[in-house]
């Protein structure tokens, strides 16, 4: 081993030996990087989450027809009569059968509803008008509790994220909406999608329930093919193009969801990144303080070493070893501090239809990587200035202080 290195060896030893003695400052730098990548992991587990609740909603052989040239349900409308045409297409039109021998799809229209929830505050929700069918189109769905809703019945089966998180929503019990009465027959649950934040009922009840005789704001629809939703889905939109009247466009359910969680992914990003960042420089500053008070407090024995032999070199590296140390150890305490505090954490934000979507928060591998380099960051950099003045001490003067 070489002379440079054992002597780095020595100094680190020595470095860390002394760490008792400014345990305090110490402690506050690695409580500050903790802090900053607590801060930064749980921003990223917030987008993260919702990204998969959105994700999870999405299936490769559904496609979503929607008209009148928007890319959202919300705004959409598609006419009765391009229903009638679309069902009357002989051949094939991209889309699978049914046992019956009908098309696989399912009417859907989207009412907003406010809701009080267990606080008081009333907050909006989606009710769903389907057909019968449209619970068969998501795979993921499953009933948890009672029924699926009766035909023409006023009768609704909830998401199990809004049943937790809203009072009077146990099976049998009886919920108004507007100016209905509507029965509880069941809860469902969907793998922890988007789809858990909805209310589903039989789409002729809402559309009589809420004004809305006629109206299907979009088509789900099973894509045909065998294994290529590709090639269905370039099917479907070239007989959609035939249909005359309103446009009508035909999305694959997967990125209908990715295009609303990209959105709001990047919304989170946006006020967590400045805010991490921000507190990062409070950290590094806090990190060159703590170094400089080490170096400081280090000054006869560094001074001492040097006399003796020791070169710049390992007095450089030690002290900037100890920083990253420290910094390291706040990462990790950061780290475990968002998994306990934020991992599965139940939060809700304005979502798909702009209406309440429920969402887990998900510290990911991704997650603590990065949140950790953030924390590993400030002992890198904070800790090169301080590194250098250890390298730089003036021998003699550090003696002549504690002389």
């Amino acid at each position: 081993m070489s002379s440079a290195l054992k002597q780095t060896f020595l100094m680190m030893r020595i470095n860390l030996g002394s760490l008792p003695r400014r345990l305090a400052i110490s402690l506050s730098m690695v409580l500050s990087v903790a802090l900053v990548v607590a801060v930064l992991a749980g921003f990223l587990a917030m987008a993260r989450g919702f990204e998969a609740a959105l994700a999870g909603a999405g299936s490769p052989d559904i496609a979503v027809i929607l008209g009148g040239g928007t890319n959202q349900e919300t705004g959409s409308d598609v006419p009765a009569d391009a229903i009638r045409s679309l069902t009357a297409i002989s051949g094939d039109t991209g889309i699978a059968r049914d046992r019956a021998g009908g098309l696989a799809l399912s009417r859907e229209t989207i009412v907003p509803i406010d809701v009080k929830g267990s606080d008081g505050a009333e907050q909006t929700l989606s009710l769903r008008g389907m057909d019968r069918t449209g619970l068969d189109l998501r795979g993921r769905a499953r009933l948890s509790q009672g029924r699926l809703f009766a035909p023409g019945g006023r009768e609704i089966v909830v998401g199990a994220r809004i049943a937790d998180a809203f009072p009077g929503f146990a099976v049998g019990q009886r919920v108004r909406f507007g100016a209905v009465d509507w029965t509880v027959a069941g809860h469902f649950t969907s793998g922890g999608s988007a789809f858990e934040s909805e209310i589903w009922a039989d789409l002729d009840a809402v559309q009589a329930a809420f004004g809305r005789q006629g109206q299907v704001q979009s088509l789900r629809v099973r894509l045909a093919g065998g294994g290529d939703p590709a090639r269905a889905l370039a099917v479907l939109r070239e007989r959609l193009s035939d249909i005359s009247g309103t446009p009508l466009t035909s999305i694959p359910e997967a990125d209908l969801y990715a295009a609303q969680a990209e959105r709001t992914e990047s919304l989170i990003r946006l006020f967590g990144w400045p805010i991490a960042l921000l507190m990062a420089v409070g950290a590094t500053a806090g990190a060159l303080n703590t170094m400089m008070s080490s170096v400081s407090d280090r000054g006869v024995e560094i001074a001492t070493l040097r006399l003796l032999g020791f070169s710049r070199l390992p007095a450089f590296v030690a002290t900037w070893f100890e920083a990253v140390l420290l910094s390291v150890a706040g990462a990790a305490i950061g780290i475990l501090a968002s998994r306990l505090a934020f991992d599965g954490w139940q939060a809700s934000t304005m979502g798909a239809n702009n209406t309440k979507m429920a969402f887990e928060l998900v510290v990911t591998p991704d997650v603590i990587l990065t949140a950790g380099l953030l924390g590993l960051a400030v002992g890198v950099i904070g800790g090169a200035l301080p590194a250098l003045a250890a390298a730089r001490l003036p021998l003699r003067a550090a003696l002549r202080e504690r002389g």
